[in-house]
C-alpha cells in the first residue's frame, strides 16, 4: 500500500490473534520506525518489546493492582479536562464505541473492565513499551508521537494491528520495576501490536475525522 492507504487505513486494534509475530518482522518495524524526525536529531526514544510469559506477568501485576484500587501514578499525567470542542468528539466517540461493542456505558464498572482490558494488552502477543530520560525538555514528546505514529504506520504495512494505550503507563513504578527499568526513565507510552482479530466485535468500530474545512485556515 501506498503512504496515503497506509495512514487512512491504519486503526486502534482492540482485539488481537493468539499468533506471536516473528521477530524479524517486529525488529523491521522499529527500524523504519526509527527514521522519524526528531528534534535537532536526539532520537530520544528507548524501547522495550515484551512477549510470552513475561508479558502475561506483568499483565497479571497489573490487574492486581487495579483489582485493589491502587491510585494510578503515570509519569504522565493523565488529562482530567477537555476544552469543550475536544470533550464533545469524546463524548461523541464512547457513545458510538458503545452502540457498535454492545457497552452499557451505565456500567458502574465500565473503567475498571476497560483498564482491565488495556492491562491484557487486549490479547496481544506481543506489549511495547516506550521510554524516555526523564530529564529530556518536554519538546521530546513530540518526537516520541512521531515515533510511534511511524511505529504503527510500519507496522500496518506488515498487517499487523496496533493500539496506542496511556491507560499501560498508570503503574509506571510498578512496570519500570518489573522491567528492571531505572526510576530516572520516564514511561511514554504502552503500545500493543500483532496480528489483528477483525471478526471480533471489539474492532467493528471505526472513528471517524472532522472535514479538512474544520482544521484549516487559508491565508493569502
Amino acid at each position: 500500500m501506498d503512504a496515503t492507504e497506509c495512514i487512512k487505513t491504519r486503526r486502534s486494534i482492540r482485539k488481537f490473534k493468539h499468533e506471536p509475530v516473528p521477530k524479524d518482522i517486529l525488529l523491521n518495524v522499529i527500524d523504519t520506525a526509527k527514521w522519524s524526525p526528531s528534534y535537532k536529531n536526539t532520537q530520544p526514544w528507548e524501547v522495550v518489546i515484551l512477549s510470552g510469559k513475561k508479558k502475561d506477568a506483568l499483565s497479571q501485576i497489573l490487574i492486581s493492582l487495579l483489582e485493589k484500587d491502587e491510585k494510578p501514578c503515570p509519569d504522565i499525567p493523565e488529562p482530567l479536562s477537555w476544552p469543550p470542542v475536544q470533550d464533545a468528539r469524546i463524548a461523541d466517540l464512547y457513545t458510538k464505541r458503545a452502540e457498535a461493542s454492545g457497552i452499557d456505558l451505565n456500567d458502574p464498572e465500565i473503567l475498571k473492565k476497560a483498564k482491565k482490558a488495556n492491562f491484557s494488552f487486549y490479547g496481544a502477543p506481543h506489549a511495547i513499551y516506550l521510554f524516555q530520560e526523564s530529564s529530556l525538555p518536554l519538546w521530546s514528546l513530540f518526537d516520541f508521537g512521531l515515533f510511534a505514529q511511524s511505529l504503527m504506520l510500519a507496522a500496518h504495512a506488515h498487517g499487523l494491528g496496533t493500539v496506542p494505550q496511556a491507560f499501560a503507563t498508570d503503574y509506571a513504578k510498578d512496570v519500570k520495576k518489573f522491567l528492571h527499568i531505572p526510576d530516572s526513565k520516564r514511561l511514554v507510552l504502552g503500545i500493543s501490536i500483532g496480528y489483528p482479530d477483525l471478526g471480533s466485535p471489539a474492532n467493528a468500530f471505526r472513528t471517524s475525522r472532522v472535514s479538512s474545512d474544520e482544521i484549516v485556515e487559508w491565508i493569502e
